[in-house]
């Protein structure tokens, strides 16, 4: 395993995640600050969330063909660029035109997530050994770390905001952007993840089976987690609770840090027993318990029972199991994927990721406003139906890709 890349790799998308929870936290803020509504606010980040689906697929293509350190590098720069642009928004310029341009602006900002989160995720396949259980552990601290520092970077957008102001704090995070960049130029030199051969265009969308399957599951088991938290869940604390925007917004950046913690330690939470891990059975049981678990909250909210101990208690056992299904998820990502074409795999997986995401937003909004909180659970329960009967059909691993428990623990 060269340590060494995947430390370049992990700083860089380390540094990326601070400054994309920031960026999303200083444009909710600052928007809101000039007064514009929630629905404004809300198309946003609507681009950022659509440009995640081509961008996976084509970037995928793009980094099995130019490296994944170059699409990697391109990630950063274009957030730079996303970050110097809307600094030329000005507070005097009308609604729409304003909300145009940031959606304008955030998509360059969506293209530069996927694209570094893509070539970050699929370098782990390169310089992580298979024989010592070193893939599982490096994925899930690669995930897990990326969560928690979202979170980090939500806390750090406000900080910004209030010290800096708007335009001051996009140009520190341009500049701390641009100094990464230039590092992993300098000392990422090898071509990671390069196909040996030149894939066609059309190779986005021809995959097996297997990734077909894993992939499907992606979209519905993100789906089912945006269709509850992204709209219907801060405004139900705040309708319902009465919860002030810094109180939501605390709460949801505390939750994202507590999922990435326990992403980052599934191996460990999987290794207790010391038996064999069989990563697809485990993926088939996780999948089923987050289902319990949805529809116990469900249940408890729609028939107006102890509702603020099951969604405020139930977010975070749903958030500690859906982190143990994401976690597994990246693993097989990377187990299923043939080695010369790591980078096409994965930006397609990706790319159901980012779509099951933008269902799950909309049906966020719209279902809530059809039955409220209650309703958008159901919506959630149905989606973790979906993740779980495409996990009964996935294969078992490529012969030596089974690790033990120990080993994933790195102990013997």
């Amino acid at each position: 395993m060269r340590l060494r890349n995947y430390g370049l790799v992990t700083a860089g998308y380390w540094t990326f995640t601070l400054t994309d929870g920031a960026l999303r936290m200083l444009v909710l803020l600052h928007f809101n600050q000039l007064g514009y509504s929630a629905v404004a606010i809300a198309f946003l980040f609507l681009a950022y969330e659509f440009m995640g689906i081509l961008t996976n697929l084509l970037g995928g293509w793009v980094g099995s063909r130019r490296g994944l350190n170059q699409t990697l590098v391109a990630g950063l720069v274009l957030q730079i660029v996303a970050l110097a642009a809307l600094t030329l928004e000005q507070p005097g310029w009308r609604q729409w035109l304003a909300v145009a341009y940031v959606m304008a602006a955030q998509a360059l900002s969506g293209i530069a997530k996927d694209l570094t989160k893509m070539s970050s995720k699929s370098a782990v396949k390169a310089v992580a050994g298979t024989g010592d259980g070193a893939l599982f552990r490096l994925v899930a601290v690669l995930t897990g770390s990326k969560n928690a520092l979202k979170g980090v970077g939500f806390f750090l957008g406000a900080a910004l905001l209030s010290s800096l102001g708007y335009d001051r704090a996009l140009w520190a995070m341009a500049a701390a952007l641009a100094v990464t960049a230039v590092a992993l130029v300098i000392f990422l030199d090898e071509d990671i993840g390069k196909s040996k051969k030149k894939a066609p265009l059309r190779s986005v969308l021809s995959k097996s089976p297997t990734i077909n399957r894993l992939s499907t599951a992606r979209f519905f088991l993100f789906g089912s987690r945006d269709i509850w938290f992204v709209v219907a869940l801060p405004v139900f604390l705040a309708d319902r609770f009465g919860w002030s925007d810094r109180q939501v917004g605390g709460f949801l950046a505390v939750w994202v840090i507590g999922y990435g913690v326990v992403q980052s330690a599934a191996p460990r939470l999987l290794s207790r027993g010391g038996a064999a891990l069989d990563e697809v059975r485990a993926t088939r049981r996780w999948a089923a318990a987050l289902g319990v678990v949805t529809v116990v909250i469900a249940v408890a909210v729609s028939a107006d029972v102890a509702v603020g101990v099951a969604v405020v208690g139930g977010l975070i056992v749903f958030g500690a199991v859906f982190a143990m299904n994401s976690s597994l998820h990246s693993f097989l990502i990377l187990a299923y994927s043939d080695d010369d074409e790591v980078a096409l795999d994965v930006g397609f997986y990706y790319s159901a990721n980012a779509a099951g995401r933008l269902v799950g937003t909309l049906l966020s909004g719209v279902l809530y406003l059809a039955g409220g909180l209650g309703l958008a659970l159901w919506g959630s329960a149905v989606f973790v139906a979906g993740t779980w009967a495409v996990a009964r059909r996935l294969p078992p691993l490529p012969q030596g890709l089974t690790v033990s428990l120990a080993s994933v623990e790195g102990g013997d």
